[in-house]
């Protein structure tokens, strides 16, 4: 090897953004099951790479819901035990990378928000951008992927259920509902959430406090309704399953309604061939 050689080689490790003794960019729960259904959790983890250090920022804003969704990991990973189902949840802060966002959307490298600024997402070139999404973004999407396909292909194209959760109040106003359920070109999840939520006396939200026809709900677009399989986005307001006693309170109520699922799209699909067959047959 020549002297001209070990500059490129330390650039190079210089250039990792994540280090071999530390998590990968996503994990996956129940990989081999064969229920229909897929939870995704974009903003698990209020994690930092080693690499990128505190980012400029104190302890609090390093837990605040700028950096992680307060709740949706551990309600997320409880559903994923509870009911057996595959799960693939994101072990990075989204101020890292908003797995949830386009890369061109200037919120997947946020650099300002609700009063917070962001010194490590100020003047990041593109090679940097690149660096975080090549080691996080694209290989929790792929792993998404993935399961979507491996589900499909035995047969049990998975009903797509992401789990978020949402600030009591939001630039200075308090919100009202205690659940939300988006939702753009697909209800039939849509309304099974919302009949359950409901019946357990919440106040929920239809695409409030956050719309499923918006531009930045990336994941259950390219995933899901792009595939036309079934899908929802949940968003779970912090305050209810910030404690361990309010995420198992929670998850119980979702594990009845996610179990229901399967039988319940069945029996919707059958009703709708039986309006077809009988349409056809008055014909």
């Amino acid at each position: 090897m020549s002297d001209s050689s070990i500059p490129e080689k330390q650039e190079s490790e210089q250039r990792q953004l994540l280090s071999a003794n530390e998590p990968g960019p996503f994990k996956i729960l129940n990989p081999l099951s064969e229920q229909p259904i897929l939870l995704v959790c974009d903003h698990a983890s209020c994690r930092f790479p080693e690499s990128l250090g505190d980012m400029g920022l104190d302890p609090f804003a390093r837990r605040c819901h700028l950096a992680v969704d307060i709740g949706a990991g551990p309600l997320t990973e409880r559903l994923a035990s509870t009911l057996g189902v595959t799960t693939v949840v994101q072990q990075y802060s989204r101020l890292v990378v908003d797995c949830n966002r386009e890369l061109m959307d200037p919120g997947a490298f946020l650099q300002f928000g609700d009063g917070v600024l962001i010194p490590g997402n100020r003047s990041l070139s593109q090679a940097d951008k690149d660096l975080r999404a090549d080691a996080i973004y694209w290989p929790y999407h792929k792993a998404i992927d993935q399961q979507v396909k491996r589900l499909t292909a035995i047969g049990a194209t998975p009903a797509f259920i992401t789990v978020h959760s949402f600030t009591p109040v939001m630039d200075g106003v308090s919100r009202p509902w205690q659940m939300g359920v988006l939702w753009d070109t697909d209800a039939r999840l849509r309304d099974i959430f919302l009949e359950g939520f409901r019946a357990a006396g919440y106040h929920v939200g239809d695409n409030e406090p956050y719309s499923g026809r918006a531009p930045q709900d990336y994941t259950i677009d390219t995933h899901a309704e792009a595939a036309g399989i079934p899908h929802v986005g949940i968003e779970i307001r912090q305050d209810l399953i910030d404690s361990d006693d309010g995420v198992a309170t929670i998850a119980r109520l979702m594990h009845g309604i996610i179990e229901s699922i399967p039988k319940r799209l069945a029996n919707s699909g059958a009703d709708n061939e039986n309006k077809r067959t009988s349409v056809h047959d008055r014909g």
